[in-house]
């Protein structure tokens, strides 16, 4: 049956306990309370992550290849119409999660996103199937993205000694072995060194791309095809409004993550602590995900390829820099994997003790659905079109959704009656009028930006197989 969440049982709840700490007083913190005692109980407890953990837990999510991707949105965008995207997308996914943290504060049952859409659209079932839809879809989508990557990583290494499906197979063992603990704390150390091996290899590159006499490549041809290394205000002439959108959904991407947070705060021991770790995770954002891709813009220019490692004109750089990748590529999959692990085996096991305790049928489903889940995973990595066309229909399709629509919702809830009560709520509620703008933005003109995006490189792509095919028969 779907699990969707029981109000019978949450009445049943025990009403002594007395909220405190900067959690939500009266029925709210009651019930957090006994949600927290509950667990407790279990064998296998899943709400004991401290702030400090779930702050690593985020930084190694956030903390991933797709911030070498950003230097081909400058590259497609220019300084100012760039710059502005990065620092307006910074600021609505800070407001969207500290709205999406109180909304949770309200309703502490809610364990993942498909509670949230749950209660969010008045506890419409609908919304809850819907929810669950996405969730899968963008997760299975991106474990399968990170198994490719992880695949051509090991590939540019070891100078191509295998195809590529072997390495994804590779990859994917790998993802299925990381994935078997079950709790987000343990998950939460594999961050801490995904993190930190990303962040060397970000480090690495700005060195390499520095001291290189010159780019290798670029999408619009090999150095020196497009002249001197160059930056710009504005985009280039020629630029189309479906190359500035898909750059544009490219940063947006990897600014909305938040469609793991609501199980990553369902997992934390202090729910209410949570803005601390959002604290960290966004001024290391801000840093990694304007800094690296500027610096990288100005000595790659025109030549910016998605992830700019691409870009690199000295084999051993792009290898030494892309070798520590793989680290982050792994990790980063086994945490999108637990979630979408949890959200199915909940609804497997619903309320059977099995669920939080250490058996033979409990384990069995669990690493039954890990290597489920990387086994599809592993199939659609076989058809993903170019990072950069990617990442822009992700950005699209789902992050309209549970990186601004969604949030817009929830403020609605928890400020009815009082948008304008002031002059920080008025401009806070018309924030959230932007940010619901935003959202449809990206998921009509946005979506069909990364359709077309997509079909032009699959074009390329067939048009390049058959110049192949050709020169093979005239030779």
């Amino acid at each position: 049956m779907p699990a969707y969440p029981d109000e019978k049982e949450l009445e049943k709840q025990p009403s002594h306990i007395v909220a405190n700490d900067g959690v939500e007083s009266g029925a709210e913190g009651e019930v957090l309370y006994a949600l927290i005692a509950e667990d407790r109980e279990h064998d296998i407890q899943l709400r004991t992550m401290s702030w400090q953990k779930a702050a690593w837990l985020l930084a190694g999510d956030q903390v991933c290849l797709a911030i070498m991707a950003q230097t081909w949105s400058l590259s497609v965008l220019g300084w100012v119409p760039g710059l502005i995207t990065m620092v307006l997308a910074g600021a609505c996914f800070w407001i969207t999660s500290i709205t999406m943290h109180k909304y949770i504060m309200k309703n502490p049952q809610i364990k993942d996103i498909c509670d949230f859409g749950y209660y969010v659209f008045g506890k419409s079932k609908i919304a809850y199937e819907f929810s669950g839809a996405m969730l899968l879809a963008n997760n299975i989508l991106l474990i399968g993205f990170h198994v490719l990557t992880g695949a051509r990583v090991i590939n540019t290494l070891s100078d191509h000694s295998q195809c590529t499906v072997v390495f994804s197979v590779i990859t994917t063992l790998m993802g299925i072995i990381l994935s078997v603990p079950r709790t987000l704390k343990h998950i939460s150390f594999m961050s801490m060194f995904s993190a930190a091996c990303m962040g060397l290899a970000i480090l690495l590159f700005l060195v390499f791309s520095g001291i290189e006499p010159a780019p290798l490549y670029g999408y619009g041809g090999d150095y020196p095809t497009l002249g001197q290394v160059r930056t710009y205000a504005f985009p280039l002439p020629g630029t189309t409004w479906v190359d500035c959108m898909n750059a544009v959904l490219n940063i947006t991407f990897l600014w909305v993550p938040q469609i793991l947070f609501p199980t990553f705060i369902a997992e934390m021991e202090r729910p209410q602590d949570f803005p601390k770790s959002l604290a960290v995770l966004t001024g290391i954002s801000v840093f990694l995900f304007i800094v690296p891709p500027a610096i990288g813009f100005r000595y790659l220019g025109q030549y910016s390829t998605a992830p700019a490692f691409g870009s690199l004109g000295i084999v051993s750089y792009k290898k030494a820099s892309f070798a520590f990748v793989i680290v982050p590529t792994v990790v980063i999959g086994v945490i999108y994997a637990n979630v979408t692990g949890k959200y199915l085996y909940f609804r497997i096991m619903s309320n059977s003790h099995h669920a939080h305790s250490n058996t033979v049928l409990g384990w069995g489903v669990w690493v039954g659905l890990m290597g489920g889940i990387w086994a599809i995973a592993f199939i659609f990595g076989s058809v993903i079109p170019s990072m950069g066309d990617f990442l822009s229909l992700l950005g699209a399709a789902f992050d309209s959704f549970f990186g601004f629509i969604y949030f817009a919702v929830a403020y609605w809830h928890l400020y009815r009656g009082k948008y304008f009560s002031g002059a920080y709520r008025a401009i806070m509620s018309i924030i959230h009028i932007f940010i619901m703008a935003v959202g449809l933005f990206l998921l009509g003109p946005g979506l069909y930006a990364a359709c077309e995006a997509i079909i032009a490189d699959y074009r390329v792509r067939a048009r390049d197989a058959r110049i192949r095919v050709m020169r093979g028969q005239h030779h």
